[in-house]
């Protein structure tokens, strides 16, 4: 039965990226093996990220068998961190069966034994048990693919549970596997896309109170690096030399292309054993202290919000969310609590002018506890979704508070509302009723429709340069709204990319981003 045909297949490693995007903060906070840095879920969406992407990049009309090796191409080069290796190699396994054939039960054993093989040293009560039940679970069953995937997303989901009573560390911290918990994520998502039942959420367990507390003992630095080398016997020298260096060892990738991870307690010695097995490029090494004392800490973001759509916007990027009302400031308390609530280091998106100097305040209150907080100057909800879109709590705290930043500024924001009063305007006067079209803060557009004001805006916006456009659409704006703009950018500027999203704000209508 083919149901994972290329569009399924792309529908299924976006949904996989996404459900991981939202699961992250959840997910971090589950690790504690082999190394308590917290950044297991970060890794493992940012892994399927790449994977999702690779595939989005193609054309619409594309064979099953490029589809799946482009999903592996892509999972093998963004790979991040131990578990996000292990799944690209898994991710491989079910490529090598699916692309030429549509048995689930062999693509799900195949992938469990390619992701053991890929680890030096394996141990029980991690990502590769979860990875092996789903396998073992689904072997005796018909070949009806809707069936196998249900029955592996389950066994997932219940070897995950087992976890801590095959991992000391596990139980004695109170949490499940961190890497088990993505990668029954994974599995979870394939299932909802081949019996077309996703709900839109999917559950991590909480981790409990942790019994044993995050050291820093162990290796010192954690290094990564893609490595073309043609010769298999260079590689089986490289994985042995590695082994020997330090632990968490995982060598996979094939057809002259590798990715490498290892922890050791130096990293010069690890780069060098590369460039004698090939040639290693994308090198990355992160001190494991540092990460470790950072993940203990915490990393968070808070965003204020005015609607239940944007609220859950921000949340589904992990942000803390602070509500307003429409015209309205955030309140003192709960915006320190917030910034308290996110972490050690907290960037704070107030998305709006009057918000931005209580945000302010907050910020130099929790400073004086000890926190590090960095106020970005957002001034409209679609530059905070900017800003977390390039959000990576893996670069130092500086940087990312740069890219975010820049990321906001490069973002032009408008908006369409309706005059409750006469008053004089850049555009001339205004009196009540007239839809008035707003950028970055000034009338613009005045006229007698929203769609007719918003197109006007929304070209006026384009002209000044820019490839995506992000709509908002509030609690009043009228059926088809949305697509009649969709349909006038693709007769106008088929260039530009459009993402809509409901943000249910009461305050206007419309909400306009271009980027």
């Amino acid at each position: 039965m083919k149901i994972l045909d290329p569009p399924a297949v792309r529908r299924w490693v976006r949904l996989a990226a996404d459900a991981l995007g939202r699961a992250r903060t959840e997910i971090d906070a589950l690790n504690v093996f082999p190394v308590a840095d917290g950044d297991t879920g970060t890794n493992l969406h940012l892994t399927l990220l790449s994977a999702a992407e690779a595939v989005e990049s193609l054309p619409d009309e594309v064979d099953v068998a490029v589809v799946w090796q482009t999903l592996s191409y892509g999972a093998l080069v963004g790979a991040r961190g131990n578990s996000g290796v292990i799944v690209s190699q898994a991710l491989r396994g079910l490529a090598e069966v699916l692309k030429d054939g549509h048995d689930l039960r062999a693509a799900l054993h195949r992938a469990a034994v390619l992701a053991r093989e890929a680890v030096a040293r394996p141990v029980d009560g991690t990502v590769l048990s979860v990875l092996e039940s789903a396998a073992r679970a689904v072997q005796g069953l018909e070949a009806d693919p809707r069936e196998v995937a249900r029955r592996a997303a389950g066994e997932a989901r219940a070897a995950l549970g087992r976890t801590p009573s095959q991992l000391d560390v596990l139980a004695r911290s109170g949490v499940v596997d961190a890497g088990g918990a993505g990668a029954a994520i994974v599995l979870e998502t394939l299932a909802a896309v081949v019996t077309g039942s996703y709900d839109g959420h999917y559950e991590v367990p909480a981790p409990a109170a942790r019994l044993a507390p995050m050291t820093e003992a162990g290796a010192g630095y954690e290094v990564m690096y893609l490595l073309d080398a043609d010769d298999d016997g260079a590689v089986a020298r490289l994985r042995a030399e590695l082994d020997a260096m330090g632990d968490s060892l995982v060598v996979v990738g094939g057809d002259g292309l590798w990715n490498v991870h290892v922890h050791v307690p130096e990293a010069g010695p690890a780069v060098e054993a590369g460039l004698r097995a090939g040639r290693p490029h994308r090198i990355r090494i992160t001190y494991l202290a540092e990460r470790v004392h950072r993940a203990g800490a915490g990393r968070g973001v808070v965003a204020v919000a005015a609607g239940d759509g944007i609220a859950a916007l921000f949340e589904e990027c992990g942000a803390v969310v602070v509500r307003r009302e429409p015209g309205g400031r955030p309140a003192l308390p709960a915006l320190l609590a917030a910034i308290r609530q996110a972490g050690g280091e907290v960037a704070v998106l107030p998305n709006d002018e009057d918000a931005g100097a209580v945000a302010a305040a907050a910020a130099e209150i929790a400073r004086q506890d000890g926190l590090v907080v960095s106020v970005l100057p957002t001034r409209a909800s679609v530059q905070g979704l900017a800003a977390l879109a390039v959000h990576d709590p893996l670069r130092r705290f500086d940087d990312d508070v740069v890219a975010m930043a820049d990321a906001a500024g490069q973002t032009r924001y408008g908006h369409v509302t309706v005059a409750d009063g006469e008053a004089f305007t850049s555009a001339g006067v205004c009196r009540p009723g007239d839809v008035l079209g707003l950028i970055e803060g000034d009338v613009a557009v005045i006229g007698g429709s929203l769609e007719g004001v918003a197109a006007l805006v929304v070209d006026r916006m384009v002209a000044g340069g820019g490839e995506l456009v992000t709509l908002v659409t509030g609690a009043a704006a009228p059926p088809g709204l949305a697509g009649g703009l969709a349909a006038h950018l693709r007769a106008t500027r088929p260039d530009v990319d459009l993402v809509v999203y409901e943000g249910g704000q009461d305050g206007h209508p419309l909400l306009i981003g271009v980027e």
